[in-house]
């Protein structure tokens, strides 16, 4: 063979070599699953005049839904294992109602992308699971129908929720797999959306295809999260069963949800819920949780000393604790309240110790109040302003407050409150904002110029405290105020949750527990 002839031999071979890798290339890219992703989340108090419109879920389109999740950030290792499609995801402050136009207007946006992108071998669905919408039971129920009417029966859909949803027979079927966090407060909320995600590739990769059991069983507790945070017993003792039962062999999941308990709703209750192939262990472990659920109802407590708000202030000011903290519970929008409940103000304003710079420090956070906000800023930091605040929304249990005092300091571009206001009132800084914004971090005051830490009394909107309030604290009490998510729940008018239900119905029968095995989603 000539020198040409062998260097055109060869070249033949070298491309004969390349031609033969491509499809083998393309088919691994063609291999990868086609995953979607989608979701709308907020917890909903039926119990408040405030509604909910499309603006305050802030909602993630296309590309920019993956900076939720920093599991699916490029580069991650769950990154690569898919092609993923993110369609539309919004989450919102807990707040009320949700109006019927928002809610239609998210779900037209959703299904439109859904339709535009398909087919899928599977759908990542992140919710939170109490969402209310006007005139519609079941909301996340209705969402997972119309979902799949878009893309099938046959696609893996994983659902990762937070344990004060509500998980209905409805939902239970249209989804595959299904988890909830493990932790109140919910430190594990990225970690439980990666394990939903997580079972999802196992199940399309190993090809496993949906568990072929789904067990659900509704318990009828209704407690607030106040008293069922996993921080203490029971609900520490109890979630920590969860991580062993989700463990076993033959069971892909387990979870068990508290419920919603400021909805007055059929679905609003407790619930159990596991998935897996071994029935024996899906439906015995699923009763198990249950039954555990039911064993310790009447041991759940409030997580902190609870009393009036009297009662809390007294406690306050006599303490050489610093910071003494409150949590103002009735109205706490990360609850679902409207968050502008001026009725604790009123209180603060009637006792003598505050009236005077020389009284015991104290921070509250916060109120709405974009009139306050707007004759702030027009008069400036070190200018004197008197004008109205609060119980815009929710007035039921007192007016509006006047607020006269010194102008500390205006900010502007928070994402919730858009501007923020200090006002000295005596003894008290009083932080107003143009919209609710809950304060959970450190930062929230001080990039207001307040210290937190060196400060005697610092009352916050909010139920239990999160983890950095909580980490701040140096004493801590809870006080009952009212509002749209009154934590005294037999004061609250319920009229639609299925009775009996604990603990509105203290000596009722134990239920029947047994687990109601769930049909697939293509049955």
């Amino acid at each position: 063979m000539t020198t040409t002839n062998l260097y055109l031999s060869l070249c033949c071979m070298a491309v004969l070599g390349l031609l033969s890798c491509q499809p083998s290339e393309n088919k691994r890219q063609k291999e990868l699953p086609r995953i979607a992703i989608a979701g709308i989340a907020i917890e909903s108090s039926t119990f408040s005049p405030a509604l909910t419109h499309e603006e305050a879920f802030r909602a993630r389109e296309g590309e920019d839904v993956f900076s939720l999740y920093p599991f699916l950030a490029e580069g991650e290792e769950t990154r690569n294992r898919a092609e993923w499609i993110p369609t539309f995801k919004g989450h919102a402050i807990p707040g009320g109602i949700v109006t019927r136009e928002a809610y239609e207007s998210m779900v037209k946006k959703t299904l439109d992308m859904l339709r535009e992108n398909g087919p899928y071998d599977g759908l990542f669905f992140d919710i939170h699971g109490a969402m209310s919408v006007e005139g519609l039971d079941d909301p996340e129920g209705d969402l997972i129908v119309r979902v799949r009417e878009v893309i099938g029966e046959s696609p893996i859909l994983s659902t990762s929720m937070d344990p004060h949803g509500n998980v209905t027979e409805r939902l239970a079927k249209h989804t595959d797999i299904i988890t909830s966090y493990r932790m109140s407060p919910h430190e594990d909320a990225m970690e439980s959306r990666k394990r939903a995600v997580d079972n999802l590739l196992e199940r399309l990769e190993s090809g496993k295809g949906k568990p072929a059991y789904k067990a659900w069983i509704p318990v009828p507790i209704l407690l607030p999260g106040e008293k069922t945070s996993t921080r203490v017993d029971p609900g520490k003792s109890l979630y920590a069963k969860v991580y062993p039962a989700a463990d076993q062999e033959g069971v892909v999941d387990a979870a068990i949800w508290i419920g919603y308990a400021w909805a007055d709703e059929p679905r609003n209750q407790g619930s159990v819920m596991v998935v897996g192939d071994d029935q024996e262990k899906v439906s015995s472990t699923a009763e198990y949780l249950a039954q555990s659920f039911w064993e310790v109802r009447n041991e759940f407590d409030f997580i902190a000393p609870t009393t009036t708000l009297k009662e809390s202030l007294d406690m306050a000011i006599k303490s050489d604790k610093k910071p003494f903290m409150i949590s103002d519970m009735g109205d706490n929008p990360t609850a679902g309240g409207a968050g502008d409940v001026t009725w604790t103000l009123h209180e603060i304003f009637k006792r003598p110790e505050f009236k005077s710079e020389d009284g015991p420090s104290l921070i509250y956070a916060s109120i709405p109040g974009p009139k306050f906000v707007e004759a702030a800023v027009e008069a400036g930091v070190g200018e004197k302003v008197s004008a109205e605040a609060g119980a815009i929304v929710d007035d039921r249990y007192a007016p509006p407050i006047t607020l006269s005092g010194e102008i500390l300091a205006i900010e502007h571009g928070d994402a919730s409150a858009e501007t923020e206001v200090v006002v000295k009132i005596g003894s008290a800084n009083i932080i107003v904002t143009k919209n609710r914004k809950p304060y959970h971090r450190e930062s929230d005051f001080t990039r207001l110029g307040l210290n937190p830490r060196e400060t005697d009394i610092v009352m916050v909107k909010i139920g239990y405290l999160v983890p950095e309030l909580y980490d701040m604290r140096a004493d801590w009490v809870m006080a009952l105020t009212p509002g749209g998510v009154d934590q005294d729940l037999e004061r609250l008018e319920y009229k639609r949750i299925n009775r009996p239900m604990f603990p509105f119905d203290k000596d009722m029968a134990d239920p029947d527990l047994s687990a109601r095995m769930i049909p697939s989603s293509e049955e």
